[in-house]
């Protein structure tokens, strides 16, 4: 997942150089829902995608829906290392029953085109200095881990080819959604927040929260817990979100998630399996040096006044030995 990698990026840092966008190993959003701060990197393409089941069953309007879905989200990075755009598929198939017939469904249930850019990095050009005496205090909690690193998202929501997902009076083909991101590193767990505003301009238009909590147990095994809550003007819900992902090699990752909402009408239950992959053998490491400190450039100093002493020196030397005329 994201929020581990950015983890494990984090605690692996040189003291004096930090890398950009780009991690050691693969920097995915799966397995839930959020969206973390940090991009790819520049140059950097990847696939998360994985098969979901849902059952979604509603007393008040009796009807039950049983199905299985495909997630698919391309990402690429270009122009920008805190740039990267996003191609965000769900297509859902299903058996819709009630009382009277049952349907066979198929169709998007979300088609997304859009593009994320990270705003600010606390961590960019930031000299951390160990204590040399104290290994408490290396590891103990800082302050400075409260402030978050700020990404944005602007992209487009589309229903092109008339899904049976969307409701009967929905209209809009297309529509405006827009994402503020947040990501802290809090010791060895990893938050993300995501505060959403998506079908902008749309009779169902609504606001979105997201916040996603990891901890990385070893260099191969994470787990999450997610909660998500959305609001328009027919209804409020909520949803809870559980899962683990597996480092199967640096650029590969397998997860599983299972989640509930919290609203019975309709009540939903849907578990899923997937795989991230990332092909970045076009990427070019950049290296971000870290500004000196006053005592470095003190030193830098010194030794520029040394070198030029030590020519002098020479120079007078040749001088001398040079014979004359």
């Amino acid at each position: 997942m994201t929020q581990l990698r950015s983890l494990l990026a984090l605690t692996f840092l040189m003291p004096f150089c930090a890398k950009a966008q780009f991690t050691d190993v693969i920097n995915s959003n799966r397995p839930g829902e959020s969206m973390a701060a940090f991009s790819v990197g520049k140059t950097v393409f990847q696939a998360e995608t994985g098969v979901f089941m849902v059952n979604e069953k509603d007393k008040t309007l009796d009807y039950d829906a049983t199905g299985l879905g495909l997630d698919l989200n391309l990402r690429y990075g270009a122009f920008l290392e805190q740039l990267e755009f996003h191609l965000d598929l769900q297509y859902q198939r299903d058996n819709f029953k009630t009382p009277f017939d049952t349907q066979r469904r198929s169709g998007f249930r979300q088609m997304i085109l859009g593009a994320k850019y990270l705003v600010y990095d606390p961590d960019k050009n930031y000299v951390a200095k160990p204590d040399l005496l104290s290994w408490k205090k290396n590891h103990s909690f800082k302050w400075r881990e409260l402030i978050p690193a700020v990404g944005v998202y602007a992209g487009l929501s589309t229903n092109l080819f008339d899904s049976p997902f969307y409701a009967a009076d929905d209209n809009a083909k297309v529509n405006p959604k827009v994402m503020a991101i947040t990501q802290n590193q809090l010791g060895k767990w990893v938050v993300v927040m995501n505060f959403i505003l998506d079908r902008l301009g749309s009779k169902y238009e609504n606001l979105g929260y997201i916040g996603t909590v990891t901890r990385g147990f070893n260099p191969q095994w994470s787990a999450f817990l997610e909660g998500q809550i959305y609001k328009d003007d027919f209804r409020t819900d909520g949803i809870v979100r559980a899962g683990a992902a597996y480092l199967y090699r640096e650029n590969i990752q397998f997860d599983v998630s299972i989640g509930k909402n919290v609203d019975d009408a309709p009540n939903i239950i849907y578990g899923g399996i997937g795989m991230s992959w990332r092909f970045d053998s076009n990427y070019e490491d950049v290296i971000i040096r870290a500004p000196k400190s006053d005592e470095d450039k003190e030193k830098d100093k010194k030794e520029k006044e040394k070198d030029k002493k030590k020519k002098k020196r020479k120079d007078a030397v040749e001088t001398e030995e040079t014979p004359a005329g």
